[in-house]
């Protein structure tokens, strides 16, 4: 895979309030890890909307990566000012990564106007790109699932790659670290 979508859930859908809350950490540490792999494989780009949550946690850590690793950042919102209505914190935090992508483009050049928005969002992304990674919980839909109806039907049309982060591989990441930790070791 040359280039890939990432997504997943809203920070409400994981009872996450904070864009500095704890749990994050382990999410953009998976995110970053399953990444890293893919990277050793020939990855390239990494595409976003820049949602609040998985998108945003995504867009960070290749950011990050960016400071070792020869890979690309493209943010494509569905529309102008998605972000107009999220906590300031979490505004800013858009602003610096669509200033910071290596390709910033909104897919409507207006503001909201319709679910068909987001629909048209998720098709153009599939559709310029090999392979998805989604972090869902086949037990809790929320907002990933309807991204994920396009890219199966890709996946099934295609040799679109579906990947995904599960509470499993969360639970792997948290434990892996805790274990890495000396202090873990002392009590």
């Amino acid at each position: 895979m040359k280039t890939i979508v990432v997504t997943g859930y809203k920070p409400i859908e994981m009872g996450i309030f904070k864009h500095n809350d704890p749990k994050v950490h382990f999410i953009k540490e998976t995110i970053r890890r399953r990444l890293l792999s893919y990277i050793e494989e020939g990855l390239e780009w990494v595409l976003v909307s820049g949602q609040m949550g998985v998108e945003l946690w995504a867009a960070e850590v290749v950011l990050d990566l960016k400071e070792e690793y020869e890979i690309q950042l493209g943010v494509l919102p569905p529309f102008e000012n998605q972000e107009e209505r999220w906590p300031e914190d979490v505004k800013q935090v858009y602003e610096e990564l669509t200033m910071l992508a290596d390709f910033y483009q909104t897919i409507y050049k207006k503001g909201y106007d319709g679910p068909y928005q987001f629909r048209a969002k998720d098709q153009f992304l599939i559709n310029h790109s090999d392979g998805c990674l989604v972090l869902f919980d086949e037990d809790t839909e929320g907002s990933p699932q309807y991204f994920l109806r396009i890219a199966k039907n890709a996946q099934e049309k295609s040799d679109y790659k579906v990947h995904y982060i599960t509470p499993f591989d969360l639970d792997e990441t948290v434990e892996e670290l805790r274990m890495a930790d000396p202090e873990y070791w002392s009590q």
